[in-house]
């Protein structure tokens, strides 16, 4: 995984990112630097990524218990973290960036709006590095700049829990968001690969017009 590997939402963020409308401005769109955090949460956090990311659908459909606990690779400037603190009231969200701009980001917001329960920590391109086990891993934008995914996904396990899941949301081919499409990945390849892991496909969500939104359980 890149040190971009952050979001890319967008790519804005679409990479790890978690961006968009950003994302696709050209064939190296999926390569930037976020040394500018706050710069970056201007697109990343931008109101109309509400209509294609459809966060409080996604979030419906994950039906998270209030004493969740919930990790978010490429976690960026927080905009999944922040909603999903929300749901888990009892719970804890783990934001999982490897750019520490991003992670100082996020763990001040979190601090600013009084977000006890979220926290940002500096993960290794291979290794999400959780400090305890969770129930949940989002992975949103930011599967197709992970290196060797097979063996970061096999490795991810043992920080789930037996009855844990693990959702990837990425661009589809058809997307003129995201990264360029040599570079977006189909789901029956993702599903493959985190076969190869130790994960099995268990469910999948029609709800986002440009995204696939597969749920994976542990083999």
């Amino acid at each position: 995984m890149r040190t971009t590997l952050l979001l890319s939402l967008g790519l804005l963020l679409g990479a790890c990112a978690h961006q968009s409308a950003p994302m696709g401005d050209g064939p190296d769109a999926h390569h930037h630097r976020f040394d500018d955090a706050a710069d970056w949460a201007k697109r990343f956090e931008d109101p109309k990524r509400d209509a294609w990311q459809k966060p409080d659908e996604v979030l419906r459909l994950l039906a998270l218990s209030p004493d969740a606990k919930v990790a978010d690779i490429g976690s960026a400037t927080g905009y999944f973290p922040v909603r999903v603190a929300q749901q888990v009231p009892r719970g804890h969200v783990y934001g999982v960036d490897v750019e520490s701009t991003m992670v100082e980001y996020l763990n001040a917001r979190a601090e600013r709006e009084g977000r006890s329960n979220l926290t940002s920590l500096l993960g290794a391109p291979d290794d999400a590095k959780l400090p305890e086990l969770v129930d949940l891993v989002m992975v949103v934008d930011t599967y197709h700049h992970i290196e060797a995914r097979p063996v970061y996904f096999k490795k991810l396990l043992a920080s789930v829990k037996p009855s844990g899941r693990l959702v990837i949301i990425d661009f589809t081919k058809a997307s003129s968001m995201g990264p360029p499409s040599a570079a977006k990945l189909e789901p029956a390849q993702v599903e493959a690969e985190l076969a190869a892991a130790g994960w099995s496909l268990v469910a999948t969500h029609d709800v986002l017009p440009e995204q696939y939104f597969l749920v994976f359980s542990r083999s």
